[in-house]
């Protein structure tokens, strides 16, 4: 097994300099930097490598990796993550990757080195070279509310396509025919997963999803704000905007509000990943709502059974509708009219 001297020998600098590399100090030049990086590819070194094989000692503790920390969904999943844990004896230590595959990298590679028991990731792309060395080299791992196709690794997450189709039918129910949906990043199994779900709830109901109805999204607030804008520029804007997470959900509500329009006048706004605040919006917000909690618990015991030797399984919870008030329903039924 490589060591860093066998890096620094292979780059060329000092031991010192690879450190400061490894730990990202801005002090080393681009070509030191490039030398170290190229010479820790070539010899697949890993500082304090965790690999299964090779511990003889374990921490006690496990790493979350999640997609964006401001994300009520998120925060709720790492609270129920931490509170699990800890009534098994185990602490965790959070890194947020804010919707980047190279922060995600990053809280990777640093919780590999602290020598973590196991590791909990909602992966924001479709697999970085790291990441898939992590999870195909022996290092217990489980993949929450996203995965990565074709990786051996078990999955906690929720099945939305029985409640999207209940909220489309819904939508049709009141009325609606024209339906456009805010997606998020292609990269992503859950941006994917939505907005297939979406189509062919659509399909089911004799409507179309026209590509004009299809919005890119990052599942952030500025891409919800800047999808709608354009949805509503449209010679023909759709009568129900569908955001793919919360976040983009709140950003729609602002562009609606920021024209002079009003929710569900106007136009009529649901979302996927219900939180605590859509009750508290005016009107509030019909959402899919995710067991969130328990995907968190669930995915911690599938890392402890992993960790301590038992098999783990993958677990599939249901999403569910949550009717309220953006879409035009019956303010004192909340239900939708025929």
């Amino acid at each position: 097994m490589a060591s860093i001297k066998d890096v620094a020998a292979e780059a060329g600098v000092s031991v010192a300099t690879v450190s400061r590399v490894l730990n990202e100090h801005p002090s080393v030049s681009a070509d030191a930097r490039a030398r170290v990086l190229a010479a820790v590819a070539a010899l697949g070194y890993r500082p304090n490598a965790v690999a299964r094989s090779l511990r003889t000692d374990e921490t006690r503790t496990l790493g979350l990796v999640i997609s964006d920390v401001l994300n009520p969904y998120f925060t709720e999943l790492a609270r129920s993550v931490e509170e699990e844990a800890r009534a098994l004896g185990y602490s965790v230590i959070i890194g947020n990757a804010d919707e980047r595959p190279d922060l995600q990298d990053h809280h990777v590679r640093t919780l590999l080195d602290r020598r973590i028991d196991g590791l909990l990731v909602s992966p924001t792309d479709g697999g970085s070279p790291l990441m898939l060395e992590a999870a195909r080299g022996g290092t217990p791992m489980v993949f929450v509310d996203r995965w990565i196709p074709g990786v051996d690794v078990p999955v906690v997450r929720a099945d939305g396509r029985t409640a999207v189709r209940d909220l489309v039918a819904h939508l049709h129910r009141l009325g609606h025919r024209r339906l456009a949906i805010i997606a998020g990043p292609a990269a992503t199994t859950t941006g994917q997963e939505r907005v297939e779900a979406f189509r062919e709830a659509l399909e089911e109901c004799g409507l179309e999803l026209p590509d004009r109805y299809i919005g890119q999204g990052d599942f952030q607030a500025d891409s919800g704000r800047r999808v709608t804008e354009g949805f509503l520029d449209l010679a023909e804007p759709p009568q129900v905007v569908f955001a793919a997470d919360n976040l983009m959900a709140l950003g729609a509500l602002d562009a609606v509000r920021a024209r002079g329009l009003r929710v569900p006048d106007d136009i009529a706004l649901a979302a996927f990943d219900d939180i605590r605040w859509f009750v508290h919006t005016d009107p509030p917000i019909t959402a899919i709502a995710q067991p969130t909690g328990e995907l968190g618990r669930a995915a911690v015991r599938a890392l402890v059974d992993r960790i301590e030797g038992r098999a783990p399984h993958s677990v599939t919870l249901p999403a569910r509708l949550v009717v309220r008030r953006s879409c035009g329903e019956d303010p004192v039924t909340n239900r939708s009219q025929s």
